[in-house]
């Protein structure tokens, strides 16, 4: 009954951790939840009001597929400010989150046993959404300084993939940023290829300390494909994130986004516009990186309190994770058993690896999320999470 398409793709592991995360006895250092503290809920139903005071009932009827042209124009803006990129705003397509985003990728660039170059770790949203149209999976290591080059010219060499997909700013589920020279390493070893480099930036904005990067699209400007998304700095529920793509490229992502569900949600980009022109996305973003950097750093000393010493892990300079390295033969899946009987959760390393990975069974990574929970609890949760490390080894 079902198509071949469907038939082998997993769950969302993470999605179904959730379900288990629900239970207020849990202590859950497994979501990547925005802290609900932060929501700017007042300056959310100003702009509310706002927009049925002045646009009135056009704002509940249908738009258009590439998405309301005033909120096309302040991503362009932010571009500009925050990266000194030129956005042209017909380059500019608005999604249902940027996680629609990879799917209309998927849509109008792969064939079943395509090959798509991928992190490894790389985000599982990512790997399910290319892993629906029967993609060829090619991981590339990342380490501290972002992507390992000369694994990535060997698939370039030996599987031809037809793009690269990264997230390089606090990279999920590591919490790596690449360096600037590593990306323009990775762009050089890109450039005449053919490949298109999918840049996911849902966290570049969410910078603790040290300086921005650039955009691959500085370096790589006719093969870069942007997505975006407001879910990490104003609000998640709304699903509004966006592409930026070549005009090529944005003629089949057009197609296939009015093929899928005609267009964003309208009502929600007239309030995020609203929300974006009447208040300080600056302001509202330092009070999010004020406390995540607060929790973070709470966990990190928590785990060097509490953690064996032959533990690993990255200390990310932003973003919402940072990356556990357990000693070799120690399964992060059994550890997660473990823990989950002392009621705390985390995403073992497993659904972040392909099925190109070899013994995925003995993968001994495993992320953690510090943003949704209160200092107490997280030195608690790390506690608890200790102690089954320990009794593991």
């Amino acid at each position: 009954m079902f198509s071949n398409r469907i038939s082998n793709v997993p769950k969302s592991f993470i999605r179904e951790i959730l379900k288990v995360s629900a239970d207020p006895t849990i202590i859950s250092f497994a979501g990547g939840l925005p802290n609900r503290d932060l929501f700017p809920i007042e300056n959310i139903k100003a702009a509310t009001n706002k927009v049925f005071d002045v646009v009135g009932p056009d704002v509940l009827q249908y738009s258009n597929s590439e998405g309301y042209i005033g909120l096309r124009k302040m991503i362009a803006k932010r571009y500009k400010s925050f990266y000194s990129l030129d956005v042209p705003v017909e380059n500019i397509l608005i999604t249902n989150g940027s996680q629609q985003g990879l799917d209309l990728l998927g849509k109008i660039f792969l064939n079943e046993g395509d090959s798509v170059a991928i992190e490894e770790p790389g985000y599982l949203g990512a790997i399910q959404a290319f892993g629906v149209y029967k993609a060829d999976f090619q991981p590339v290591p990342v380490s501290d300084g972002g992507m390992d080059v000369s694994a990535l010219k060997t698939v370039l060499k030996t599987n031809s993939p037809k793009m690269i997909y990264t997230v390089p700013n606090f990279q999920n589920p590591s919490g790596i940023t690449y360096t600037n020279e590593n990306r323009k390493e990775v762009a050089d070893v890109l450039k005449g290829s053919g490949v298109y480099l999918v840049e996911d930036n849902p966290y570049a904005e969410l910078r603790f300390s040290g300086t921005n990067k650039k955009s691959f699209m500085e370096f790589l400007p006719d093969h870069t494909i942007l997505l975006g998304t407001v879910s990490k700095t104003i609000v998640p529920s709304f699903r509004l994130g966006w592409i930026v793509a070549p005009n090529k490229v944005m003629e089949k992502l057009l197609i296939a986004k009015q093929a899928a569900d005609l267009h964003t949600n309208y009502f929600c980009q007239r309030i995020v516009d609203q929300f974006l022109n009447d208040y300080s996305l600056d302001e509202h973003i330092e009070k999010i990186k004020t406390m995540y950097s607060s929790k973070k750093q709470t966990m990190v000393e928590a785990i060097k309190e509490y953690f064996p010493e032959n533990i690993q892990f990255t200390d990310p300079e932003g973003g919402m994770f940072l990356w556990v390295t357990l000693p070799e033969g120690i399964s992060s899946m059994d550890l997660f058993d473990l823990a989950l009987k002392k009621n705390v959760a985390f995403v073992p390393g497993d659904p972040f690896y392909t099925n190109n990975t070899q013994r995925k069974d003995c993968i001994n990574t495993f992320r953690l999320n510090y943003t949704n929970s209160d200092t107490a609890t997280i030195k608690k949760g790390i506690k608890l999470l200790s102690e089954c490390i320990r009794e593991m080894l």
